[in-house]
């Protein structure tokens, strides 16, 4: 044992003790946790809430949102880190466009697509409320969440829709053309997240089985994950990445300050993310949900890099942040229904869990440069169980947790696969070698990060 892995094994070894301890004696760590069904929706307004109450609501959803919206600067910051100085204006570009694209597709039709209200056409498995956003001119009605404005609500929902494009980002990074990749993002945003959305969160027919995802280890973050695996089995690996004689070449990311920079913003992001889904101001319950969050992510640290640190020798600064996000993204889904001493617990095991889903994922040839796959889909999947496992509900069970996995696969990899494929066959979806080699940066935009700076690399 090396004196580097001595101060990370005996963090990790208190950590497992003092959890060991938790669960011995839960009056030293856990509590109840709050009722969590915060997200079922109210048809008609509660006169019970006063007009200070709902504009406290209301100030605290709008301070979620721009929360929210910071986040796609975090995306944007740590897959350029992570990636090739030569693709880092691509990156950024098709970052930027994400939003757009998310915010005019959920205007147009994805707001009505997830919450249908009564306009359900396919039993409680599609429904449409009709194109555009539409509300009384005080903008003060809502269906669904009446403690605060319709375009409060609307503006909300919308910075989730476009982290699901988001994350397919990441995997495909460094190799897919640009034009395609929005058309994907286009669609995918407008028409299979908020279909797969609706059947929790717009009252369909998930929601009536009881499953339960707070604020979307499945549903957004799942989601997103299986469209960047059907792009990433489509596209192929990167140039030089996987050798004949089967050994993997690293290609390391050009900018890990801006990777970590990245990666802080996103946690600080999710303070809106999760803490905005309780869909109100109500001070125990949001205070209670931003403990557990933070909780998962700081243990999704210590579970990555402990694993990381052991396997590899070296402790990994890539690893360590991917364990905060895995945390993060596996919390998601019990944030506001696991106690406190289970958030750590979720955390730790997502954390090592991104790390092994890394190695098994390069050792399938399956090349995801920021890790988008591990982290979104793996530990998407992982946090959503866990609700079976460690919920105070004893409504929220495994099984309804696990059909509620597998049935947004079921719509959101077919859906992105052949979307993708229908691309390849007609427009093409991956660059010619040479515009690889020398970078997207100029291939696609005629641009440069860092003028006079670029590197060229070939294999």
């Amino acid at each position: 044992m090396t004196r580097l892995r001595l101060p990370v094994l005996v963090l990790a070894a208190a950590l497992v003790a003092q959890v060991s301890l938790g669960l011995a004696n839960e009056s030293l760590w856990a509590q109840e946790a709050p009722a969590p069904e915060v997200t079922a929706p109210a048809p008609e307004a509660d006169p019970g809430v006063s007009a200070e109450m709902f504009t406290v609501n209301n100030t605290w959803m709008m301070v979620a949102t721009f929360l929210v919206f910071i986040m796609h600067l975090g995306f944007a910051s740590i897959e350029s880190g992570l990636c090739q100085a030569k693709n880092t204006v691509n990156i950024l570009f098709k970052n930027t466009m994400i939003v757009a694209i998310g915010l005019l597709t959920y205007a147009i039709m994805g707001f009505n697509l997830m919450y249908p209200g009564d306009a359900w056409m396919m039993g409680k498995y599609l429904g449409f409320a009709g194109f555009g956003i539409f509300t009384d001119d005080a903008g003060i009605t809502s269906a669904y969440n009446v403690g605060y404005t319709y375009w409060t609500d609307f503006l909300f929902q919308g910075m989730f829709a476009a982290t699901a494009a988001t994350i397919v980002s990441g995997a495909v990074a460094e190799r897919i053309k640009l034009g395609p990749f929005l058309i994907f993002s286009t669609l995918f945003v407008a028409v299979v997240y908020p279909i797969i959305g609706s059947w929790k969160w717009g009252a369909g027919w998930l929601d009536e089985y009881g499953f339960y995802d707070f604020a979307g280890s499945t549903l957004v973050h799942s989601v997103g994950g299986w469209g960047a695996l059907a792009g990433v089995i489509l596209l192929g690996p990167r140039l030089g990445k996987y050798k004949e004689n089967g050994t993997i070449k690293p290609i390391l990311g050009h900018n890990m300050p801006l990777a970590a920079i990245g990666m802080f913003l996103l946690w600080l992001g999710w303070f809106g993310f999760n803490g905005g889904s309780v869909l109100s101001a109500d001070p125990g319950l949001v205070s209670f949900v931003l403990v557990t969050t933070s909780l998962a992510a700081a243990s999704g640290i210590v579970g990555a890099v402990t694993v990381s640190w052991i396997v590899s020798k070296k402790p990994d600064l890539s690893m360590a942040l991917n364990g905060a996000l895995a945390g993060l993204v596996g919390i998601t889904a019990g944030a506001d229904s696991v106690s406190v001493m289970s958030s750590v617990i979720i955390g730790l095991i997502a954390g090592a869990i991104v790390f092994f889903s890394v190695i098994t994922l390069d050792k399938l040839k399956l090349d995801d440069p920021v890790g988008a796959i591990s982290v979104h889909l793996v530990c998407g999947i992982w946090g959503t169980l866990a609700v079976g496992i460690f919920s105070g509900n004893a409504d929220h069970t495994f099984m309804k947790q696990l059909v509620g996995v597998l049935a947004a696969g079921a719509l959101a990899f077919p859906a992105a696969f052949i979307l993708f494929l229908l691309l390849k066959l007609t427009t093409g979806i991956r660059v010619d070698r040479e515009e690889e080699l020398k970078g997207l940066d100029v291939g696609e935009h005629g641009q440069e990060a860092y003028a006079q700076f670029q590197i060229f690399t070939v294999d």
